[in-house]
């Protein structure tokens, strides 16, 4: 079968939306936040955990998988759903923001205000308008990814929803730069689609795990409003299956927020739309609110293994730490009560801040599984309530009562 979706519920004040996004693997209620399992693993998770605590669909990243296990072994394996042990949908990205990465730097970094979490490593990359080609992390050894090659390693992998392969210039690129990447991604994303539907029935060096994928588009052009229309417009005209926001959002929050509203009013209302790489409280609010309907970000299980709990405390006037608590905090150590009490899950049912708190002290691998699988059930509960409050039209009210408005 082929990916559907259907718009069930708007909010009169918004451009919120809830629906429902039907794959072989599953129906996806929107709007939605997908966990990260970047190389077919939510870190320190099972799949059981993850699906009991409410997720419906995750992501893995076709760069990692590529390299390690391959693409191939996978496909032997059944594709990645059998793989790994998760029986819901899969959204697989197309491997470039990583390749990029070695290029740039890690893009994300721009708009979280953190320090690089990658380091731009001279010769790893080059790039042509035909392909990138990179040296593995793993053993130095060279790779050549096309748009073709990119496409063909996510039929292997055999998510439900897979991605364009896309250039990713960094928020200082400027507008000529950005303007060149737009037209190479506009390229790169054309031959994706041919490739994507010349080999839906095979035709390929293994057999296809899951012969129903459907492939998204990705909107790019930086902070420039003409660059983004004209890419939403671009690709509006072919014939995929949902659009993508990506490319560089921005240098902060604000800037990210213009680049949705900039581009969002440009794409068909019959899609769904995914912002890429944004999981943040208040950032998933405000998005929604701006029409987005799928978000993913590895931060849940980056914040779990740092000791810092998502927590809804509105009382912290800096967004930063608006809503994060650090277990590791010596005012918590006779703290009797759970992470959060409006979360209700299995970590906030059983345990204290104070038992969480010792175990980060005493380096407790139990710590990190507590709080990684808390913060991935906190934002998988804040979408739940706030699919609901749209479709009950209320969305206004959870909005204010979340962001303090």
């Amino acid at each position: 079968m082929t990916l559907t979706f259907e718009i069930e519920a708007h909010d009169p004040h918004s451009r919120a939306r809830a629906g429902r996004i039907t794959t072989a693997h599953g129906v996806i209620e929107t709007p939605v936040f997908m966990p990260v399992g970047t190389r077919g693993s939510i870190k320190s998770l099972t799949p059981d955990e993850v699906r009991d605590h409410g997720a419906q669909i995750i992501l893995g990243n076709t760069y990692h998988l590529y390299l390690q296990p391959g693409h191939e072994l996978i496909a032997r394996m059944g594709g990645l759903h059998r793989f790994m042990g998760w029986e819901g949908p899969i959204l697989t990205d197309s491997g470039g923001f990583q390749v990029f990465s070695l290029v740039y730097g890690g893009i994300a970094d721009e708009i979280k205000g953190r320090r690089p979490t990658q380091q731009v490593q001279p010769g790893m990359v080059r790039v042509t308008d035909d392909a990138v080609i990179f040296k593995s992390y793993i053993d130095g050894s060279t790779h050549v990814f096309t748009p073709e090659r990119s496409i063909e390693i996510q039929k292997g992998i055999g998510a439900d929803i897979i991605l364009c392969f896309d250039e990713l210039p960094p928020f200082h690129a400027g507008y000529d730069y950005t303007a060149r990447s737009l037209e190479r991604t506009h390229a790169w994303e054309r031959r994706c689609l041919i490739f994507h539907q010349e080999t839906r029935m095979g035709e390929l060096p293994f057999v296809p795990p899951n012969p129903d994928q459907a492939l998204f588009g990705i909107v790019h052009g930086g902070v420039f409003p003409d660059l983004r229309r004209a890419s939403a417009e671009y690709l509006r005209e072919l014939s995929f299956d949902g659009l993508c926001i990506g490319g560089s959002l921005g240098g902060d929050k604000e800037q990210m927020r213009a680049v949705v509203d900039m581009t969002v009013p440009h794409l068909p209302d019959h899609l769904p739309r995914h912002l890429l790489g944004i999981g943040d409280v208040d950032d998933l609010i405000e998005c929604v609110a701006r029409g987005i309907d799928m978000f993913d970000c590895v931060s849940p299980t980056r914040l779990g293994r740092h000791g810092t709990a998502l927590v809804r405390d509105m009382s912290t006037p800096s967004a930063e730490r608006r809503w994060r608590l650090n277990v590791a905090n010596a005012a918590f150590r006779d703290d009797q009560e759970p992470l959060d009490s409006w979360c209700d899950c299995y970590t906030c049912r059983r345990y204290s801040r104070a038992y969480i708190h010792h175990l980060f002290r005493a380096q407790e691998l139990l710590g990190i599984r507590l709080v990684s699988l808390h913060n991935v059930a906190f934002l998988l509960k804040l979408m739940r309530d706030i699919r609901q409050s749209i479709r009950e039209g209320r969305f206004a009210q959870l909005r204010a009562e979340w962001l303090g408005e």
